[in-house]
């Protein structure tokens, strides 16, 4: 039924509705969305992760999203803010649709930080859709739903930094319920925010360690077009050592061999070009920027 000429409700037993949706034990009676209802149909690369990411958990997300999209894969994930909508971002950016699957009515926006997001959505030939009212507000026990569709819908699932509880891993759990592929991104065993993705890679889902390792497993999984990755980087002393873990002055000093009067002095010339930032917790560690700019290590 037609609410207006963005919104549409696709019913469970009539046309049009999503037929990935019922490899679900109980799909939803009704799917509330604005956009092109017809993208459900697509091949989509699941992405998921924290919403209270660090730059590297973003840094991947980005990646993931821009990878599909140069693929010709589009994404579906949660909007939320963090990971979620990092990986819709790059996924629009390279000109592929993403489906938003909302814990919230289709026609509100939560979180508002992610409006960015369901507004492209629907502008740039995708969708956002939800299992809930038209109108309905964030409410804890939507969310678990909203996973399960995400799961439903995409072809293969990334996860790309999860705490040990979170809901990124019910989203991965009912991945492997339906049998999709899960790939995860291993971490810093010293993060907590590398948990849940270190756990999933114990329990054995797909290990991915560099961009050409994503590339060939959607190769293999979605019939994706592998693309040519960067040379290798020449490796930075600095950055290697914040690679594998955030770290105050003092201890880099350490690391380095160096007196930390001189390391706070690199410290800050590398903050100055973006490569390194400060946490809360006054540990350094890199930039976003530079993860992309790197190719993720490879």
């Amino acid at each position: 039924m037609t609410i207006d000429e963005k919104c549409w409700e696709l019913r469970l037993g009539e046309d049009g509705y999503p037929s990935r949706l019922m490899d679900l034990a109980n799909p939803p009676q009704v799917i509330y969305g604005r956009g092109d209802p017809g993208r459900l149909e697509g091949i989509y690369l699941g992405v998921v992760g924290a919403r209270r990411a660090t730059p590297y958990g973003l840094a991947i997300a980005s990646m993931a999203g821009r990878v599909a999209a140069e693929g010709g894969v589009g994404v579906v994930s949660g909007g939320a803010m963090g990971c979620d909508a990092e990986s819709q971002r790059a996924a629009l950016n390279g000109g592929a649709p993403t489906i938003v699957v909302s814990g919230v009515g289709a026609d509100c926006v939560y979180p508002d930080t992610s409006r960015d997001v369901f507004e492209r959505a629907v502008a740039e030939g995708g969708a956002v859709i939800s299992a809930e009212k038209w109108g309905s507000p964030p409410r804890r026990w939507a969310f678990p739903k909203r996973n399960a569709l995400i799961a439903a819908l995409c072809r293969a699932l990334v996860v790309t930094e999860a705490g040990y509880r979170s809901g990124t891993l019910s989203t991965a759990d009912a991945a492997i319920e339906l049998e999709r592929p899960v790939y995860a991104i291993p971490g810093s065993i010293f993060s907590a925010n590398s948990r849940g993705t270190n756990m999933l890679i114990s329990e054995g889902a797909q290990i991915i360690h560099d961009e050409e390792a994503l590339s060939t497993a959607l190769a293999l999984d979605l019939g994706f077009l592998v693309m040519q990755t960067k040379p290798k980087a020449e490796a930075d002393p600095v950055m290697v050592a914040l690679l594998g873990s955030a770290l105050r002055p003092e201890e880099l000093a350490q690391a380095m061999g160096q007196k930390v009067l001189e390391t706070m002095r690199l410290l800050a010339d590398y903050e100055a070009r973006n490569l390194v930032e400060r946490q809360p917790d006054g540990k350094y560690s890199p930039t976003k920027a530079y993860y992309l700019g790197n190719n993720m290590g490879h």
